[in-house]
């Protein structure tokens, strides 16, 4: 007999029998399927504790975040700032023998340390030091490795699409630091989204089974012991609201993550969206299947190809498109500079477009690389961290899409500050943040990383022009201190 028919035998004879005695409690105890399979995937579901220095300010001054106090004060309030450790916990399972780990990468960006923690088989727990292998922050999905001193347990993987709503799952993991929980509960819903700050995801598996901090990169297990999700995120005002990533998109990913530790996606360069029925009637829809292009990103391929807003995606290489969600996924899994072809509705008319694909960057917004010159990209590159030893880690030439992410002004040139070092002294001590526009550096005017690139000179300190919000500021920041 199946594990899911014993399932439903066992909850049918609870219901019969009640409390009915120890004989039933005997029988429940030996043929509960949830045991089996606690006892086989608990030797390959691990902990995993992480830690980073982080610099956290112990300043005696009530005000010292009013910039005119600040100005007469100034660099004081080094003196009064501390490197404190930050540690957190999640969990992961083993998917390779010789030590690769999936989980979320959520529990391991950024971190200086990563202990991973095993349970043996005589209840025994073993440590390891692990690297990040790969990860992909638009799944939330991350590969580390240990080294092991043999071979190891390994949980397999199962089919996330073949799940139904209402079987049984089991979720195992490290919820507040409680090592190797176990709760179950059933599928509650599938292709659950979620979008809210980093997280921008439309295929979640959602159950009820207790998920909680700490269970973030462990194993949803189905009735055969096969992992079907990666448990990822709750709602904290909720009861009952957990979710899992499905397992498939894993299997998508990990290849790319081990190979190159990044996923390689094919980019199109549009915004999409659903269609209703009335903007089915005014651009000459039959029905409301399809994408319609709300935006083309300028240079991008789309554009390149003359793809136009208002135009609607009907089929993908052939396949019909449901909606905006399935366009989104068909093209993350195509290659990069490979070809889609697009059949595409235009104000009645059917028109087919054959569309060289761009590589869609590996950060959660998927800021797009624009060029398909190599030797552009790799200058590119270079030129957008050369600010990195001033805590600025990357900018990037300002375009349609930042100006609507950051509200930059329609008539403002220069290159857009995309990431910055959050522990420097940069983000503390002179205010720069993610978004402002440098329109000048040591007195240059940069539109081009290779403008950056010449006004930088040999310093150690530069003094940046940038605009933030329709006003101008002067910032002066220094080398980071090696």
């Amino acid at each position: 007999m199946s594990s899911k028919k014993l399932m439903a035998l066992f909850l049918t004879l609870a219901l019969i029998l009640g409390t009915a005695g120890s004989s039933f409690a005997a029988f429940a105890r030996q043929n509960n399927p949830i045991v089996p399979i606690v006892k086989m995937a608990s030797v390959a579901v691990v902990n995993i504790d992480v830690e980073k220095t982080a610099k956290r300010s112990i300043s005696p001054f009530p005000f010292d975040d009013d910039p005119f106090f600040k100005r007469f004060f100034g660099d004081a309030f080094k003196d009064f700032t501390r490197s404190v450790p930050m540690k957190g916990r999640g969990s992961g399972f083993i998917v390779t023998k010789d030590g690769q780990i999936l989980t979320n990468n959520h529990v391991v960006d950024g971190m200086e340390k990563i202990t991973v923690s095993l349970q043996l088989a005589d209840g025994s727990k073993k440590t390891y030091p692990a690297k990040i292998v790969g990860n992909d922050p638009t799944y939330d999905l991350a590969v580390i490795k240990i080294e092991p001193d043999g071979d190891l347990p390994v949980l397999e993987l199962g089919d996330s699409d073949a799940v139904e709503v209402g079987e049984w799952v089991v979720a195992i993991g490290n919820p507040y630091g409680f090592e190797h929980s176990v709760t179950a509960g059933v599928i509650s819903a599938k292709n659950r989204s979620i979008h809210a700050q980093d997280v921008n995801f439309d295929d979640f598996l959602q159950t009820d089974a207790a998920i909680n901090p700490g269970n973030s990169g462990g194993p949803l297990l189905d009735m055969d012991g096969k992992v079907i999700g990666i448990n990822t995120a709750i709602i904290p005002y909720a009861q009952g609201l957990c979710f899992a990533i499905p397992v498939n998109k894993a299997k998508e990913i990990m290849g790319d993550l081990v190979s190159y530790g990044r996923v390689k996606r094919g980019w199109l360069g549009v915004s999409v969206r659903d269609i209703t029925p009335q903007m089915a009637k005014a651009y000459g829809v039959n029905g409301t299947e399809g994408a319609m292009i709300n935006d083309v990103f300028k240079g991008d391929p789309a554009d390149k190809a003359g793809i136009k807003r208002g135009d609607v995606v009907v089929k993908l290489n052939g396949e019909n498109i449901k909606d905006a969600n399935a366009f989104v996924q068909k093209v993350r899994v195509l290659a990069p500079n490979s070809t889609a072809k697009l059949e595409i509705v235009r104000k009645g008319k059917t028109i087919n477009f054959s569309v060289k694909l761009g590589e869609r960057p590996n950060t959660a917004d998927g800021r797009p690389e624009t060029s398909d010159n190599k030797d552009e990209k790799e200058s590119d590159a270079s030129g957008s961290e050369a600010l990195k030893e001033f805590g600025i880690n990357r900018v990037s030439p300002v375009n349609d899409a930042l100006r609507r992410q950051y509200k930059i002004d329609s008539n403002s040139e220069g290159l857009v500050i995309v990431d910055v070092d959050k522990e420097s002294p940069a983000y503390y001590d002179e205010g720069v943040r993610e978004g402002d526009l440098i329109v000048e550096l040591n007195g240059q005017e940069v539109k081009t990383p290779e403008d950056l690139v010449k006004a930088i000179g040999s310093d150690d300190s530069v003094v940046l022009m940038v605009e933030r919000e329709g006003s101008t500021y002067f910032l002066q920041v220094d080398r980071k201190k090696k």
